[in-house]
């Protein structure tokens, strides 16, 4: 399996590792945009997992169409290693394993004062970042965005890596 891989970097071009990596960013987008619209809400963390995978479709169309300096896939592989970060933070609030932002996530109950508590129930966003939304098997959203974008990493990082060993 390794060699497979392996034998795939060595044979596609630069810019075919970039299109494959920015057309699964896409993709990801798109399959977000289907949950939504079949009724699957997105919380904060969601949204904010939604804009590193956007930036990194852009920059690989404007790279495969302009053809623009295959340095410029340091940036894509930033943006995708960004949003798996954001991804593995969701998947541990959704867990339990990490706290999420006050923002989209319940809180303690107990040194909170009525008024401050109705303030926090009218404040509280409608999806919560530390329910789970959606899962299957046991994986959830986040968890699937952290392993597609490991995936796109390593397309990032073998297209920069192709073309300086080609120059």
């Amino acid at each position: 399996m390794r060699h497979a891989i392996s034998e795939l970097f060595r044979t596609l071009s630069p810019r075919m590792l970039v299109l494959l990596a920015s057309a699964g960013s896409a993709a990801v987008l798109l399959g977000a945009l289907g949950f939504q619209a079949m009724g699957v809400a997105p919380c904060d963390l969601c949204i904010q997992q939604r804009w590193p995978h956007l930036a990194a479709a852009i920059l690989g169309a404007l790279i495969v169409i302009f053809r623009l300096p295959m340095g410029l896939a340091l940036l894509g592989a930033t943006s995708v290693a960004a949003t798996g970060a954001l991804a593995v933070y969701h998947s541990g609030v959704e867990r339990g394993i990490f706290e999420g932002p006050d923002s989209c996530t319940s809180g303690g109950l107990t040194t909170l004062s009525t008024d401050d508590l109705l303030a926090q129930i009218t404040a509280a966003p409608l999806v919560r970042c530390d329910e789970i939304a959606w899962q299957m098997f046991g994986v959830t959203m986040p968890n699937l965005n952290a392993l597609a974008s490991a995936a796109f990493l390593a397309l990032w990082l073998a297209a920069f890596l192709t073309a300086r060993r080609r120059a």
